[in-house]
């Protein structure tokens, strides 16, 4: 079957090893003299309106994607681990 890239980008991307919704497809990563496609890159979420950044893109290999359906794509792979950063303040440190 063939796929438009604006086919892709519809579709929503889940892995079902962890049954989480990563998101939807932003970009393709091609090779340049084949034109095949490597990996598809979904971007990071936004971080408060994008005013403080976004968390780092997912880059998922296409031998991990199982099944391109008509409203989503099921991946299985392993996500790296991500560290819950302390933001802000608490108030024993305010007083101290």
């Amino acid at each position: 079957m063939v796929y438009c890239f604006s086919d892709l980008m519809c579709k929503e991307v889940i892995n079902i090893k962890t049954g989480t919704k990563i998101g939807y497809v932003d970009d393709l990563e091609l090779t340049c003299p084949e034109a095949k496609v490597v990996s598809i890159i979904v971007f990071g979420r936004s971080k408060f309106f994008g005013i403080f950044g976004r968390e780092p893109d997912t880059v998922i290999k296409w031998c991990d994607i199982e099944i391109i359906g008509e409203d989503t794509i099921l991946v299985c792979f392993d996500e790296p681990r991500k560290r819950h950063k302390k933001h802000g303040f608490s108030m024993e440190t305010l007083f101290k």
